[in-house]
């Protein structure tokens, strides 16, 4: 069997920039995925795109599948032959395998013999599996919008213009989206236009990068990046780097080409945030700052040409950027003419959710919350109520209407403008944290405080319309929004109870359609939240079912039971205590008896019970001031030591002994035992 490369390429006009990632991918699986089902080997894959252009590399792809034995069975030997002569059972089945009966073996099994057909079958080639492969991959592409063209009613995300499908040498005879595969790609549409006739699949790298085209994504990406932070020293300036920028600047080009122009330095007067925001969303370019961090009048673009003449790039560039940043200027001029408060009355037309009503809705019941919070973690609470107040005002602004993105940045500029409070100002930013389970919370009280006002509105309001979130939709971010209130709670330290946040948010409502239950259902939504907040501190599912099994509603204290039973589970003693809590369990759980604690010393008879009731009696006096302290990790420390007692107890007592008053008074020295772990979590569902 040989082996050699195969490549692929779908040449088409510009590639939507920021779905050129997903694309390649996609093409790239689909392919390795179709020759994995074909079951013919190879070594490796690789993907390569640009705006131009979806390719993939195989290399030691086998030139077809490995022949394979394949095995009919058919009747039983006995339903076969009578009287040594083969039946119609018999023949019909050696017909349906194009044989006479006499090709036929015998199959031994070990529920008898059988009438079988073996046979070897020839493995297809990859010119004959290759066109179902590729049509099934193009099929199954996340095209995020598709287009006709011309008089064709073909569908793709744009026109297609060429298809290469090379064997090594040969090309493979495949058709798909109306072309036919050759051997012809194109390089860069101005440095190297003319067609490219590859003799090899392995040639395609090489031979694009000598016709100005890098193929290879993650090598544009490296040589955009090398390139910006050369011409940022040569500045003497830091570049900025936003990933997400330079994934999308690396699918608008195929030869990237750094370029550093300027701007007036009057717009620097502007609020530098908008200033990004109009270079990075419009222009696609990267920012300059000084060594204090301040935005210089400088800009990095990425042509797509070598040109003899860069200074009429930078030029034209510059021209360009001019207007830009003459509107984030004037929208900044028109918004300071009128304070954030002087906006508030625009808030009463500006619909929230049709069924829960405006942002000015939302602020009266979240101000309402937010005072609670306030109250509760000694904050002011007249700054928490003007930031509510204040909170969305940015929304109805020139500049957030331009750029979304700026939303709370601006309400913190246009507010300290105001002469707000730091901290109300401060609190308009810091609304909108955090905006990933990583991110910063919000540092100032008042801050946390309209954070937390804000989820939680937002949170009892959805699911009080019964559109809690699903599998695969959650439209107004509630996963996120619960996962930032827990890490508000947790992360700063607020001792809050969550049913009671739920239970004051819930009460702003005058009526929901699904006001019954309501507030257990977004509690129990949100602690479930905490099987994913946990994973990034390496806490497990049992590790979060164990303290789950506990009635914790407050998160700070939930938070602290995980990290208090995640450093037990890995104590030495972890797994037996956790299979003797398991076991007092089920010993519990088959009493009628359920008021089973008080533990009479006077009917201990064994050595073991009376040493395991001391060990639980001396525990009980040292963690009791520990579980009032929160101090759950030091308390599970000092159980472990009942691990020794614990053992012996089980290797020694009988538990349901034959007099009764011993069996009860054993069973309260075991339920004391388990009360004692669960004052933390139910350690019975660790791993044993």
């Amino acid at each position: 069997m040989a082996v050699n490369t195969l490549l692929l390429e779908l040449g088409a006009e510009e590639l939507p920039p920021k779905a050129l990632d997903a694309l390649s991918d996609a093409f790239a699986a689909g392919i390795e995925k179709g020759l994995q089902e074909a079951d013919v080997p190879f070594a490796s894959v690789a993907a390569f795109a640009t705006p131009r252009r979806l390719a993939v590399q195989v290399f030691e792809l086998a030139d077809k599948q490995p022949d394979r034995d394949v095995e009919r069975r058919g009747p039983a030997l006995a339903a076969a032959f009578k009287d040594g002569v083969a039946t119609k059972a018999a023949e019909g089945f050696a017909r349906s395998c194009g044989v006479t009966v006499d090709d036929l073996i015998h199959l031994d099994t070990d529920k008898g013999t059988w009438l079988a057909f073996r046979e070897q079958q020839q493995g297809e080639s990859i010119q004959a599996l290759l066109p179902e492969i590729l049509r099934k991959t193009i099929s199954a592409l996340p095209v995020p919008k598709y287009m006709r063209w011309g008089a064709s009613r073909i569908e793709f995300s744009r026109p297609v213009h060429w298809l290469l499908a090379l064997y090594g040498n040969d090309v493979v005879a495949v058709e798909v989206l109306g072309l036919q595969a050759s051997r012809t790609t194109f390089g860069h549409r101005f440095h190297a236009p003319d067609a490219i006739q590859l003799a090899h699949a392995d040639d395609y790298v090489a031979s694009l990068e000598n016709a100005y085209v890098l193929v290879d994504r993650a090598q544009r990406r490296e040589r955009i990046r090398e390139q910006v932070l050369a011409e940022a020293e040569v500045q003497e300036a830091n570049a900025v780097i936003d990933e997400d920028l330079l994934i999308e600047v690396s699918g608008l080009v195929e030869w990237p080409v750094a370029l550093t122009g300027s701007f007036d330095e009057r717009f620097l007067e502007v609020p530098a945030e908008c200033l990004i925001s109009s270079m990075k969303a419009n222009q696609k370019y990267f920012h300059l700052l000084d060594d204090a961090a301040r935005l210089k009048p400088l800009f990095i673009t990425i042509a797509n040409i070598d040109s003899a003449d860069p200074d009429q790039v930078i030029s034209g560039n510059e021209k360009v950027i001019r207007p830009r940043l003459a509107d984030a200027a004037f929208f900044y001029e028109v918004d300071r003419k009128r304070t954030l408060a002087a906006r508030t009355p625009l808030l009463e037309s500006v619909i929230f959710q049709k069924q829960l009503g405006t942002l000015a809705d939302k602020a009266r019941r979240s101000t309402v919350v937010a005072t609670f919070i306030a109250e509760n973690i000694n904050a002011n609470v007249a700054h928490a109520q003007r930031a509510v107040a204040l909170a969305k005002c940015d929304l109805v602004t020139e500049m957030v209407l331009e750029f979304p993105e700026l939303q709370g940045i601006m309400g913190r500029y246009y507010a300290e403008l105001d002469g707000e409070p730091a901290n109300v100002s401060q609190a308009l930013e810091e609304q909108y944290l955090p905006r990933f389970a990583t991110d910063a919370i919000p540092q100032s009280a008042t801050g946390k405080a309209l954070a937390l006002a804000d989820r939680l509105d937002t949170l009892v309001g959805i699911f009080g319309i019964g559109q809690r979130p699903t599998g695969a939709k959650d439209p107004f971010a509630l996963r996120r929004a619960s996962i930032g209130v827990l890490n508000i709670l947790v992360k700063g330290e607020l001792n809050l109870d969550l049913r009671e946040l739920l239970n004051v948010a819930a009460e702003q409502y005058k009526s929901l359609p699904k006001a019954d239950g309501l507030v257990e259902d977004v509690l129990t939504y949100m602690l479930d939240r905490f099987r994913a907040w946990g994973q990034d501190e390496g806490i497990t599912a049992e590790m979060y079912l164990a303290v789950r099994a506990r009635p914790v509603t407050n998160p700070l204290d939930f938070a602290r039971r995980l990290r208090a039973v995640k450093a037990f589970a890995q104590r030495d003693e972890a797994a037996a205590l956790a299979s003797a809590n398991k076991r007092v369990s089920n010993i519990l759980a088959k009493q009628a008896n359920t008021d089973i604690t008080q533990v009479d010393s006077t009917l201990l008879a064994e050595d073991a019970e009376k040493k395991l009731f001391q060990a639980v009696t001396a525990n009980q006096a040292l963690v009791a001031p520990l579980f009032a302290l929160g101090d759950y990790q030091k308390a599970l420390d000092i159980l472990a030591t009942l691990r020794e007692p614990v053992d012996a107890f089980f290797d020694q007592v009988m538990v349901m002994a034959d007099d009764p008053a011993i069996q009860r008074n054993r069973l309260a020295l075991l339920a004391s035992l388990q009360g004692l772990f669960l004052e933390v979590a139910d350690i019975s569902l660790l791993p044993q």
